[in-house]
């Protein structure tokens, strides 16, 4: 990244500060989509039956709920919800879903949209009588963290239903700047991973949904986007003066986002990925898990990023209740920490130096990694650098496809 003359005296004068207080000394004021559209009146929405697809993340910088809000607004016909995985309110913890219920704030049908896709989620958009499908989540800019797939299966089940789509934007908490890691491959399609974008993807949802609607539906859908003001593309979430709701139970802080397109990678493997502390995919261990594995991640020099032997009990999740041994990683230098890259790494030496490594029964990793690839060339002894350079081809040919789609400067 090309630091300009002042961004190099802010970064000089700070040098001594504290990590955490960098990304909040230049602070940009960023609206919303949702603050632009309210700002105008809704005009955009005029005359519409309007559902919203959100969870708690969609909220107003004054930390109100849009749907809360838009029910309040007599401009705006707000008629139904739909929540995805975790619910509209937020109360299911990974992989479940508050199911179909009535509001209790603002009596609205709340509709399931989780494991739904196809005809049977354009089921529900045409049962809650909209004509309009708008939709306003915090993602967290990996391309396994579930949202954009709900947002990609509501565009297509919109399409099927003969509705309108618009996305509000929202920054990408750990930057535009670039998208980095492997592509995924199509025969490795789930939920995780739709279609083939990088494991880092760099991009805003509006963004995604134009990738999406130009690239990868059966056929386009009516799209609109309302873009953020404000928004640069080597901003993270901090310097958007935005409050940081936690859009999953384990994704609670930035710096939790800014690792988490790496360190989910353990999610395939017997270590756990710190589900169940307060730093979750910072913390990574397993039981038999020493200081070696640190040592052995510094030895490294990766840049931006040092590792701490760490010693934990998971409330929850894997080795519950067990006190277990590993890293915790802390990121020094945000602009050069490369998280894939990171996690990569921190596979391969943990493979080294713990006897007891393994990857889950079910080759969840290649659907984490979207190929087979990363799981068999470490099992074949391939060092970070090797397994990095082998995606670079088509990483290359994504980012050629990507820069079609980007809103931002």
């Amino acid at each position: 990244m090309r630091l300009s003359r002042r961004n190099l005296l802010a970064s000089a004068a700070l040098s001594a500060a504290p990590v955490a207080r960098r990304h909040h000394e230049h602070r940009e004021h960023v609206y919303t989509g949702f603050e632009r559209l309210a700002a105008d009146g809704y005009s955009l929405l005029a005359g519409r039956k309007v559902g919203v697809v959100t969870n708690p993340t969609g909220i107003t910088r004054d930390a109100r709920h849009i749907v809360d809000v838009m029910h309040a607004d007599a401009r705006v016909r707000l008629t139904a919800v739909f929540g995805p995985e975790h619910g509209f309110r937020g109360t299911a913890q990974a992989g479940g879903s508050e199911g179909r219920y009535d509001d209790p704030a603002t009596g609205l049908p709340v509709y399931d949209t989780y494991l739904k896709s196809g005809r049977p989620l354009a089921d529900v958009f045409t049962a809650s009588g909209v004509d309009t499908v708008v939709f306003d989540i915090q993602d967290a800019g990996a391309r396994f963290y579930t949202y954009i797939w709900t947002l990609y299966d509501c565009m297509e089940a919109a399409r099927l239903a003969g509705k309108s789509f618009v996305v509000l934007d929202r920054p990408n908490p750990v930057t535009g700047r670039a998208a980095e890691g492997p592509v995924l491959h199509k025969e490795f399609a789930t939920f995780v991973g739709r279609q083939p974008i990088a494991q880092a993807h760099g991009m805003t949802v509006a963004e995604l949904a134009r990738l999406f609607n130009g690239e990868f539906l059966t056929a386009p859908v009516p799209l609109e986007t309302v873009l953020m003001s404000g928004w640069r593309r080597e901003g993270f979430y901090e310097d958007s003066g935005l409050p940081w709701v936690p859009p999953s139970p384990n994704m609670p802080t930035v710096d939790t986002a800014l690792v988490y397109s790496g360190t989910c990678m353990f999610e395939g493997t017997n270590l756990s990925e710190g589900r169940g502390t307060t730093r979750p995919f910072e913390l990574l261990g397993a039981e038999g898990v020493d200081g070696r594995w640190a040592a052995a991640a510094n030895g490294l020099g990766l840049p931006g990023v040092r590792f701490r032997e760490a010693y934990f009990t998971p409330t929850f999740s894997k080795f519950q209740g067990k006190t277990v041994g590993g890293v915790q990683i802390h990121v020094t230098d945000r602009s050069g920490y490369d998280p894939v890259r990171t996690g990569i790494a921190l596979l391969v030496t943990a493979r080294k130096v713990w006897s007891g490594f393994a990857w889950r029964s079910d080759d969840w990793i290649d659907k984490l990694t979207g190929s087979a690839r990363v799981r068999t060339m470490i099992d074949a002894g391939a060092g970070t650098d090797e397994v990095t350079d082998a995606w670079q081809e088509e990483l290359a040919a994504f980012r050629r496809i990507r820069k079609e789609y980007l809103l931002y400067k």
